[in-house]
């Protein structure tokens, strides 16, 4: 009976080690994650952050704009906004993402978002906008933006 119990023992011990274990984090949480991180970014107007969540070969279309391709193009078009608005700061961020869709390691989801921005001369901006977002998984598991396509919105597609 005590050789039962000791090798009972020694088997789970032993399953314990040798059974792969899943990860809990499922694309649409990691992607929820992702957009933490976006949101996040966005909020504290951190260029770098924003800009380590692109891909290398990310492109960026918006409207009247010719498309920012490449991470260092975005990362000047980045830094040139931050020049415009110097001595601005952000008041409120709200994103809501909706609809994400998984295939392999691509993905998409649509977003709409709200910002208030207090500018440098007092005046406050009130902007609301949608995004498509196509994401890429990348070889280190990370999600980036792959394409991302804004335009104008207002309150009532919030």
């Amino acid at each position: 009976m005590q050789n039962r119990r000791l090798a009972l023992v020694f088997f789970v011990a032993f399953s314990a080690l040798v059974v792969p274990r899943v990860s809990a984090a499922t694309p649409q949480h990691e992607i929820e994650q992702f957009n933490d991180a976006f949101a996040a970014a966005t909020r504290h107007m951190d260029n770098a952050a924003t800009l380590a969540l692109w891909a290398d070969d990310g492109v960026s279309l918006l409207p009247s704009t010719p498309p920012i391709v490449g991470k260092k193009a975005i990362g000047a078009f980045l830094d040139g906004v931050m020049k415009q608005l110097a001595g601005a700061h952000m008041e409120s961020f709200d994103m809501r993402c909706h609809a994400i869709e998984v295939s392999g390691p691509w993905a998409s989801e649509w977003c709409s978002e709200h910002q208030v921005v207090k500018l440098g001369d007092g005046k406050t901006f009130d902007g609301w906008g949608k995004m498509l977002l196509v994401l890429h998984r990348q070889s280190d598991g990370r999600w980036t933006i792959a394409r991302e396509m804004w335009n104008q919105a207002s309150p009532s597609d919030f």
